[in-house]
């Protein structure tokens, strides 16, 4: 185990390494706990470099010998790597051979089994668990690998090369960094493909599985050749290797990984079928294989200098990705759901004791800075320079990203630049975006002149202090905005408002009648608007705003005030809100995963958090009170409306997993819910009797759940699926999620204890862990016993795997939003997680943090 609290890393103090590599060699002997290492490197000075340490990052291995040049050598070795004093100045080569336990290895970084299975993951920094070696990503290098083993496939990066009984070769022409060596060896199957690309090159495609589930791969194959024909039609990116090779693995930290040639998948991020997955799942794995195609060019091809470059890669990835399924799908059904996962991951660690920049300027442990800032936020600042610069002009930037940066590890620095040199601009304001962390506040005041037929428009913005920032300078806010007339009518379409001071106005002359603004149209910068408007002006909005993330937003924030005032004023639900989202929601004009995001209400989380940006202190007794109380009006005022949407939202024919079709099953399923909170679950016990597909089978389960009804069905769907790990992940999270909050604590402390709970594979901890801080209520029940129960399985999983342990931390970082007796039971689990034995440090700097 690393030292629990090391040394702070700064970026400032970046220095390059003091060698390049030439070419590295690697051997592996496979055994489960004597696996043998053997590597050949080709080093060189760096001239770069002023400082020439020859230091190799190495941990939790046995070192079997060590050569330079063929002559032995005692190199100084620590728990952190080793050294070689007086390294020559003149090219060499260093040969070593280490021993490794794959098979003992539950942090599941560097090589480790799952299931039977070896597989690697070498992102941020889980190389060193594998050999000696310069473990930083701007060391760069070509790869040539020979695996021996007794499986009967054996995989690595690049192309193939010679194979035979025990063994196979791999060669990678690409240069690359340690953190994207992959190996697989199992006895799996695959599911072939192949794809042409536009000059003409055949590539071999596989998804490669256990046994079992050949019948899972079908989707993924044909996701991820859509993904390599958006990539050559939108950004005119080819693939370059003869092969890609996708590997479903159970145990994994991450969503997937995007190894060179080589991605390797947490198995529920790319194994799907009708039977199994919901309509949800097919669209996260449509994007993430996407997201991890895509960074063959963008974190592959061109990757970071350094860990705080990490935003470089991830940012603009999660922005592509985004594109991609709007393009696939519904834009603006895509562009809403992720606001609303920005919300309520990104904005609370902005606003919290965990705040960083997109790009930070320290860290301790660089696995707790794969956030929400880094991904969501960073691929909305990506959006915001789009949007500043125009289409075209993005388009011809990234051409000359790509002509200058490749085969680069590159810097924010490097990116701003391509833009400032395509484009003429000086983009200095706009970089501050990745420098300063917090979530802008915008506010806004209107000025009508009734007799000149003037509107004015006075913007302010302004950032809160945050941790190591109290000051804040204003950033460029691009402000996307439209006018519409009394009668509903647009007068004005949408324009971009460039803010860049701290107040700014925009003025509109010649109108004849006082018009309604549309602002912060498709959520064009990550931002907190304030405006002065009542619900009449939403309402308005609401009927007839022609952009559709805004009408959307009008409804959202009507749903919002409702709630506020129910659970601070007592006050009944709003009826102006119910009438406005019956018009709504039976409009047939509109796309029905749009109504059905429309029915939707802010989450208790998220009230929760608006409470306390008020001042006030958030009750969650309250809170849920009053989201159950909304939900119920809702279904009362649809009461006469939800049998036929219900019924006319079936989707017709065989069932496809289409942007039409999810969303009538999305729409149909949410008036199956209201229906069952007025005293009606026959037609969700019928679905889940009847049921083709899992989104139909889960979402009537829920709603019987939900209702009270459902003891009967959740037994059976055991039994059903008891032997698909994935479907029983769902079985867990349902369950904790649907608990009543002074039950929550204790469900999830039974499923625990099931014979099919086991913490040491990051889906079920965290489908079942975090669905017990996901339920609001129960996880701030005033008995503090979901704090406790969530500190005592963290500490235990700790030993085990750091990287997880430390993620699932964030689930107090809200913790100084609630009461004083709420506080200190929280807090007195944090310190309890802080003092325990040999902590690690991933979860040592995490707690550090959220305590401040």
């Amino acid at each position: 185990m690393r030292d629990a609290a090391p040394q702070t890393i700064y970026l400032k103090d970046y220095t390059p390494f003091g060698y390049l590599i030439d070419s590295v060699s690697l051997t592996f002997k496979l055994h489960p706990t004597e696996t043998r290492v053997l590597s050949r490197i080709a080093f060189r000075p760096n001239p770069d470099a002023t400082d020439q340490t020859f230091f190799l990052h190495g941990e939790e291995l046995k070192l079997i010998s060590a050569k330079i040049d063929g002559a032995e050598v005692s190199p100084v070795v620590t728990d952190e790597g080793l050294t070689i004093e007086n390294a020559p100045s003149a090219p060499f080569i260093w040969e070593s051979e280490v021993e490794i336990s794959p098979s003992t290895n539950t942090a599941l970084e560097g090589l480790y089994m799952s299931n039977g299975m070896y597989c690697t993951q070498c992102e941020a920094e889980g190389f060193r668990k594998i050999t000696y070696y310069p473990d930083r990503p701007d060391v760069m290098a070509t790869f040539d690998v020979r695996i021996e083993g007794s499986e009967n496939v054996l995989l690595s990066n690049g192309n193939p090369g010679a194979s035979g009984e025990g063994f196979a070769e791999w060669s990678d022409p690409w240069k690359k960094p340690a953190y994207l060596f992959a190996l697989v060896a199992g006895d799996l199957n695959n599911h072939p493909g192949s794809f042409t690309t536009r000059s003409g090159k055949d590539v071999e495609l596989n998804i490669w599985v256990r046994p079992g589930d050949e019948d899972k791969c079908a989707f993924g194959m044909q996701a991820l050749k859509d993904s390599m024909k958006w990539d050559e039609d939108v950004y005119g990116r080819e693939y370059d290797l003869d092969i890609f090779n996708i590997v479903a693995v159970d145990d994994f930290n991450m969503g997937a990984m995007e190894n060179k040639g080589l991605n390797i998948f947490n198995s529920s991020c790319v194994l799907a079928s009708q039977a199994t997955s919901t309509d949800a799942d097919f669209e996260r794995i449509e994007a993430i294989i996407a997201h991890e195609y895509f960074h063959n060019w963008t974190g592959n091809r061109i990757t970071c200098r350094d860990w705080f470059q990490l935003c470089l890669k991830e940012g603009l990835t999660v922005f592509r990705d985004a594109q991609f399924t709007a393009d696939m799908r519904s834009e603006p059904v895509k562009r809403i759901d992720d606001v609303i996962a920005l919300r309520a991951r990104q904005f609370p660690e902005d606003q919290g004791p965990l705040s960083h920049p997109v790009r930070p300027e320290e860290f301790q442990e660089i696995n707790n800075f794969y956030t929400a800032t880094v991904y969501e936020k960073g691929a909305e600042v990506i959006g915001m320079l789009k949007t500043l610069v125009g289409h075209d002009a993005y388009y011809k930037a990234l051409d000359l990203y790509f002509e200058r940066h490749d085969g680069d590890a590159a810097t924010i620095e490097d990116w701003i630049k391509v833009f400032e040199d395509s484009t003429g601009r000086d983009l200095a304001q706009f970089k501050r975006w990745y420098s300063q962390s917090g979530t802008p506040k915008v506010s806004v005041r209107e000025e009508w002149d009734a007799e000149g037929g003037t509107f004015t428009l006075h913007f302010n913005q302004s950032t809160a202090p945050t941790p190591g920032q109290d000051v804040k300078d204003p950033r460029v806010i691009p402000i996307a905005l439209g006018l519409l007339n009394p009668n509903g009518d647009e007068t004005h379409s949408t324009q971009i408002f460039e803010m860049t001071e701290a107040e700014q106005a925009l003025t509109f002359t010649g109108l004849s009648a006082r018009p309604v603004p549309s602002i912060l149209r498709g959520f064009s910068a990550p931002v907190m608007l304030e405006q002065d408007i009542d619900n009449t002006r939403r309402a308005f909005l609401l009927a007839h705003d022609t952009d559709a993330f805004n009408r959307w937003e009008a409804g959202r924030e009507l749903a919002r005030d409702a709630l506020l005032k129910m659970i601070l004023e007592d006050a009944a639900p709003d009826a102006a809100y119910l009438e406005g989202l019956k018009r709504v929601v039976t409009d047939t004009s509109l796309d029905a995963a749009y109504r059905a995001l429309m029915l939707n209400q802010p989450s208790e989380t998220e009230l929760a958090g608006v409470i306390a940006e008020m001042g006030q202190t958030p009750d969650p007794v309250k809170i849920h009170a009053a989201a159950k109380a909304l939900s119920k009006a809702k279904a009362e005022s649809l009461a006469d409306a939800l049998p036929a949407l219900y019924t006319e939202n079936q989707p017709s024919g065989a069932y496809a997993p289409d942007a039409k079709g999810s969303g009538q099953r999305a729409l149909a399923n949410s008036a199956m819910s209201l229906m069952g909170k007025l005293g009606d679950v026959e037609k969700a016990r019928a679905q889940y009797a009847s049921a083709d597909n899992m989104t139909q089978q889960i979402a009537a389960l829920a709603t019987l759940v939900r209702e009270g009804e459902g003891d009967a069905e959740v037994q059976a769907f055991y039994d059903q699926w008891q032997e698909d790990r994935l479907v029983i992940n769902k079985w867990f999270g349902l369950q904790i999620s649907l608990a009543k909050p002074e039950e929550a604590a204790a469900v999830t402390e039974r499923l625990t204890q099931h014979p099919d709970f086991d913490m040491k594979n990051p889906n079920r901890f965290r489908g079942t862990l975090g669905a017990l801080a996901g339920n609001h209520a129960g996880f701030h029940h005033a008995s503090g016993a979901g704090y406790k129960l969530l500190a005592d399985w963290l500490i235990k999983l700790d030993a085990l795997n750091p990287q997880t342990t430390a993620r699932m931390c964030t689930s107090f970082q809200t913790w100084k939003r609630y009461d004083d007796g709420r506080q200190a039971m929280i807090k007195a689990q944090l310190e309890r997680i802080l003092a325990t034995p040999n902590l690690s440090r991933d979860t040592h700097e995490m707690i550090s943090r959220i305590l401040g």
